[in-house]
């Protein structure tokens, strides 16, 4: 990668984080203090923290976008398809934490959900990043049992993992809805 990319990447990360300081985002959690990891499911810090179980599923994003860029963009340098990634986890942190998708997280049965702080919107990114990186070096079979045990260990541990973020978000199912609150 050369230092243009570099500092493509940087600019990008640096216009995520001020449009998410310009929506009304926190930049770290509003208790004042700066964690590394969140582990536990129902945290007041969770997304607003660097690092929470959320972030495995930002890892798949990493692994998903690198898959699906091989598949829509085969010819791309793969330096373009990663600055695309990052692009597309961008944007995806500013919907995010928009107040349509907050009220729809609240809607599906994270009640306390305020959104990202700006730390956590940027680590989410970063989180990404490895997991495109990952993908970029693993044979295709390493990549898809990693992009499972990533979702099994959320699964086990805290209810959740992307699949079920997505179903979730788009048609809420009360019967998970109930699993997922230890009923």
């Amino acid at each position: 990668m050369r230092l243009r990319h570099v500092v493509v990447i940087a600019v990008l990360i640096a216009s995520f984080a001020l449009v998410l300081l310009a929506m009304g985002r926190l930049p770290i959690c509003a208790c004042g203090t700066v964690r590394l990891w969140v582990g536990t499911r129902f945290s007041k810090e969770n997304s607003q923290q660097l690092f929470d179980w959320w972030s495995l599923s930002h890892v798949i994003h990493g692994f998903l976008f690198y898959a699906g860029s091989w598949i829509f963009a085969p010819k791309a340098k793969p330096v373009s398809r990663f600055i695309a990634a990052i692009c597309i986890e961008g944007a995806w942190e500013i919907v995010e934490n928009t107040n349509f998708i907050i009220e729809r997280y609240r809607e599906s049965g994270a009640v306390d959900y305020s959104g990202d702080s700006v730390i956590n919107s940027l680590c989410d990114v970063f989180s990404m990043m490895l997991g495109f990186v990952l993908a970029m070096r693993l044979p295709i079979r390493a990549s898809a049992a990693t992009v499972v045990g990533l979702e099994l260990m959320a699964l086990v541990a805290i209810r959740d993992n992307l699949t079920l973020n997505i179903i979730m978000l788009i048609h809420p199912i009360e019967t998970i809805r109930v699993w997922q609150d230890g009923g």
